[in-house]
């Protein structure tokens, strides 16, 4: 079959795409001028170095004397009691926020309106108030008995005795804890998506065995962060131990601080930079559990610091020799 006259394109007519894609990829490409941001940075670059230089040259602060009280056996005997009523009170606080939170999902109207009444209550009175009330204990119950409601009692012992300072600081504490634990338990277990339970309920799984294994482990993607906060928060309110006279790290630089009052400043710089260093530690471990329990959640699991330093230091290499090309 014969082609019409005029009609065939040769190949050395025939249009080329790689002159023009070659042009424009040679061509260089301009980030988007963002002046607000710039001048923003600016000004907080400028307002971080002022506190910084501030911090370090003004002379009330007293570096000198920090250094000294830092590591006195006095500031790390009551730092171990920070560590002690902390832990403590965390496995307790976990351990009954997930009671009550289970509570509070049970099929039991009186189990629901005491974990309601328990978290209501406990959320609406301050801590030092609990504590307190707790320190005070003995003076409403000397003894404490153990029997058959409103029957003959087993044995009994004095309260003063059982309710040392670091029980009554470990009960208050928990107490406290417990509270709001629920709420975050009880939350993370809603997040579960009902169609797990219902596959979980389809297998013939027993209850228990349904929490423990399918529903609990996807429920502390969603409650470890927000426990993790409040385990911060544990953190900063152990140091109100100290008005149930216990000598936490608190406690013990307001003590020193009683007896030289010269160095009251540096004694509040000893205990700031413990306290940041206790939740920064915190801080790492929830982290690396929260990327523990990703895993299935996400495509790929988040870069740890150290893989977002070295990723920063390569792009910023890669921008530099671009910049060196041009």
């Amino acid at each position: 079959m014969s082609e019409p006259p005029g009609a065939t394109v040769t190949l050395a007519e025939a249009p080329t795409t790689d002159e023009p894609a070659k042009a424009l990829t040679a061509q260089r490409v301009l980030p988007l001028r963002r002046p607000g941001r710039w001048i923003v940075t600016a000004v907080v670059l400028v307002l971080v170095a002022q506190f910084v230089h501030g911090l370090v040259t003004n002379p009330f602060y007293q570096w000198d004397r920090w250094s000294y009280w830092f590591l006195r056996p006095t500031i790390l005997d009551g730092l171990l009691i920070t560590l002690q009523v902390t832990a403590y009170s965390a496995v307790l606080g976990l351990i009954g926020g997930i009671l009550l939170a289970l509570a509070r999902l049970s099929k039991s109207p009186v189990l629901r309106a005491v974990s309601w009444t328990y978290v209501w209550a406990l959320r609406s009175i301050p801590l030092i108030v609990v504590l307190i009330f707790l320190y005070n204990f003995s003076a409403l119950y000397m003894t404490l008995s153990v029997g058959i409601p409103f029957g003959p009692a087993f044995f009994s012992f004095d309260e003063s005795r059982l309710a040392t300072d670091m029980v009554v600081a470990v009960i208050g504490l928990s107490l406290n804890e417990a509270a709001y634990a629920a709420e975050v338990v009880r939350g993370g277990i809603l997040s579960v998506d009902q169609g797990q339970h219902e596959a979980a309920a389809a297998l013939g799984l027993p209850k228990g065995y349904q929490f423990r294994r399918i529903v609990f482990p996807q429920a502390l993607r969603s409650i470890i962060p927000n426990y993790v906060n409040q385990l911060i928060g544990l953190i900063k309110g152990t140091s109100l131990v100290f008005y149930v006279s216990l000598l936490d790290l608190f406690g013990s630089a307001q003590t020193m601080g009683s007896t030289y009052p010269g160095d009251i400043v540096p004694l509040l710089l000893v205990v700031t930079v413990w306290y940041l260093i206790l939740t920064s530690v915190v801080s790492v471990v929830q982290f690396y559990v929260e990327r523990y329990y990703a895993r299935g959640a996400t495509r790929s699991l988040p870069p740890t610091p150290l893989q977002k330093l070295r990723t920063g230091l390569t792009d910023l290499r890669a921008r530099i020799r671009r910049e060196a090309a041009v």
